[in-house]
């Protein structure tokens, strides 16, 4: 099964008074850009957890983001007496040098700056590293989950293209017959006009335009290759894996079933021919905009 690179997952457990959150996003890129923010207590751990997701994940623009929220237990409100009380005397001072009223009350003294302190209770790493890997784990699992209920999605909606390629393809070489033998009856009534005309028939050159003419209208190879090419996609859409990258493959089929539409469309002289190779090439633009978004 193929997956989408268009993702999200998220995990959350609690440790003690500390809870830990974690949110993975990805879009689609063309190889595995991985980023992931973490507080800073657990900065040093940023290549170990990177690998981690890398086992997991091969393309895609991916974004992991730890948070640490902090329990009222595990922090402690520090109040600053000193600039409090010189607060206070400020206030005192102020008020009796300038006649002012009021009173400086303990809810207005505690928002002043300096006066209160949050300190965090310092946490040991080592005690979180191992239920952060698990929330990594989960939330990663999530997102691929995703990704791969994206990526039936799109392989559903490819082969419903590919039949249509498919169709259009066999339009081509039913068609193609009767453009070649409309190029020798064409030629033929040129060189009957100019036998009128000139009383002289070449018939070794007719002849020979006749077969240029032929080859230069014939599509067989390239309704061979077309044919090919949309069994080998479909077969990598068959055959791909959970573990499985065949984005690149896709892509590259891709461009070969356009180089081949547009050689069809080179030799296509047949008002018809001409636009069944526009709706091709416009199909096969359709399915590009979507391998895209293929992992």
């Amino acid at each position: 099964m193929i997956h989408s690179m268009t993702g999200f997952g998220s995990s959350a457990c609690a440790i003690g008074g500390l809870a830990l959150e974690v949110e993975a996003r990805s879009v689609n890129h063309r190889h595995l850009d991985l980023r992931i923010r973490l507080p800073r207590v657990l900065a040093d751990q940023e290549t170990r957890l990177k690998k981690r997701v890398q086992a997991a994940l091969s393309r895609g623009k991916v974004d992991i983001t730890v948070s640490l929220v902090m329990g009222s237990a595990e922090s402690t409100l520090e109040i600053d007496e000193a600039i409090a009380a010189h607060y206070v005397e400020a206030s005192r001072n102020l008020r009796e040098r300038h006649g002012l009223s009021g009173e400086l009350d303990v809810s207005s003294l505690l928002s002043l700056p300096g006066v209160t302190r949050l300190i965090e209770t310092e946490i040991d790493p080592a005690t979180i590293l191992e239920p952060l890997e698990g929330a990594i784990d989960e939330a990663v699992a999530a997102l691929v989950a995703m990704r791969a209920a994206e990526g039936a999605t799109l392989a559903a909606e490819f082969e419903d293209r590919l039949r249509h390629v498919a169709e259009l393809t066999e339009r081509f070489g039913a068609r193609s017959g009767e453009v070649v033998e409309v190029a020798k009856q064409r030629l033929r009534r040129r060189a009957e006009q100019i036998k009128r005309e000139v009383g002289i028939l070449d018939e070794a050159r007719l002849h020979q335009e006749v077969v240029i003419a032929a080859d230069r209208l014939d599509i067989t190879e390239e309704l061979v290759r077309l044919r090919s090419h949309v069994d080998q996609f479909r077969e990598t859409l068959a055959s791909a894996g959970s573990d499985a990258s065949v984005g690149r493959r896709l892509d590259f089929l891709l461009q070969e079933l356009g180089r081949e539409a547009n050689t069809v469309g080179s030799k296509a002289s047949d008002a018809p021919l001409a636009q069944d190779v526009v709706e091709l090439k416009t199909e096969l633009e359709r399915i590009r905009e979507q391998v895209q978004n293929v992992e």
